[in-house]
């Protein structure tokens, strides 16, 4: 991998991240490294979700397509650590 390729990818995660932490409400928690490290996360997720439930394929390069299933991904990320921090509060 490519220098040039690992920097599309950290700011790729980086805008991903962003926008699902604004989804959800939680950008004031987020840093810039937390946004990134979830948007990164997010395509992963997102793509294996498009993939293997949707027969879709995930994420393909830098495009819109991409984009949105690295967001989605995000949210689902966000999601489900929100679910956890919750019920381990609740103990």
């Amino acid at each position: 991998m490519s220098f040039f390729s690992i920097l599309v990818w950290i700011v790729f995660g980086a805008l991903a991240g962003w926008i699902a932490s604004l989804i959800m409400k939680t950008d004031r928690q987020m840093g810039a490294l937390a946004n990134i490290i979830v948007g990164i996360a997010g395509a992963f997720i997102g793509g294996f979700i498009m993939e293997n439930f949707f027969g879709q394929p995930g994420v393909t390069g830098f495009n819109f397509y991409s984009f949105l299933v690295a967001i989605g991904g995000a949210v689902i990320l966000i999601w489900f650590v929100t679910l956890l921090r919750g019920r381990r509060r609740r103990r």
